[in-house]
């Protein structure tokens, strides 16, 4: 049980759900937006949130969108995690997504709460990074366009009553070759351990990981370092390790030592499997 009363509100278009938000921001209500909701239940039950007003985004249309317009994908933020496994229209997010908790939470995690989420894991968020997607907001400003790599630093930085919308990918970045892989300490449906996603676009490969740091992450400096062919694979994984950010976890899911360990393999398959790199 959650342990607070709150109020429910299902707004049915944007402008409904901004002002919903700022109005009992007024009233000093401490309002949520939710999608799925798993989170607020989750976090709820051990005191680390708190909300007497809780706007569901899963009546607006716009936050259910998953169509192609142009060269771009589109994807609505209140789209289940099951919704983008069944449909498949970004091979490398489905990948990521069908390991996301288990069967029966996927089928209500959606894509923005994972991606907004306190918890730092996070992997729908890796795709995009290597994608160059583009984040849709809306807010008290408006709508708001951005590339989700300069507005997600860390997590997404969202101003107050601003919430995701829709992700944008361009096609090119869909069909382009790409490696999904997710490593547990415990058993096949815990917490991860780490989660890396490669992606070879022109002839480069880019990585974005979670469970490592306290966020996920993609770096360039660590894909200078193992895209930098002049050098023998081990060496360019070294080099990589070396331009890792702070902090790395040390957690009950495994010490910093592992992780680390880890990952050095991660990036040995990854180098292998997208560069046919000797390791």
């Amino acid at each position: 049980m959650i342990p607070f009363d709150f109020d429910y509100y299902k707004p049915t278009s944007l402008r409904e759900a901004v002002d919903l938000y700022q109005n009992l921001d007024q009233q000093g209500k401490q309002p949520m937006f939710i999608s799925g909701g798993t989170e607020l239940i989750t976090l709820g039950r051990i005191d680390l949130v708190y909300s007497e007003a809780v706007i569901d985004l899963k009546g607006l249309a716009e936050s259910q969108v998953m169509e192609m317009d142009g060269d771009f994908l589109v994807l609505g933020s209140t789209l289940t995690l099951t919704q983008i496994e069944e449909a498949n229209p970004f091979p490398l997010l489905t990948k990521t997504a069908s390991e996301v908790a288990d069967h029966t939470a996927r089928g209500k995690i959606t894509l923005g709460g994972n991606i907004c989420a306190r918890i730092f894991y996070r992997e729908t968020v890796l795709p995009f990074l290597l994608a160059e997607s583009q984040a849709v907001m809306v807010g008290p400003e408006g709508v708001k366009v951005a590339a989700i790599n300069d507005i997600f630093q860390k997590q997404l930085q969202l101003n107050n009553g601003e919430f995701l919308v829709q992700v944008a990918t361009e096609k090119k970045y869909i069909d382009a070759p790409f490696i999904s892989i997710k490593r547990r300490q415990q058993w096949d449906t815990g917490y991860p351990l780490i989660t890396v996603n490669a992606l070879k676009i022109e002839n480069q490969i880019r990585v974005a990981v979670s469970g490592l740091c306290p966020f996920p992450f993609r770096s360039e400096k660590i894909e200078e370092s193992l895209n930098n062919r002049s050098l023998p694979g081990r060496e360019r994984i070294n080099r990589a390790l070396t331009d890792l950010p702070d902090p790395i976890l040390n957690d009950v899911e495994g010490s910093s030592e592992y992780r680390l360990f880890v990952l050095r393999h991660l990036l040995e398959d990854i180098l292998i499997e997208l560069d046919g790199a000797v390791v």
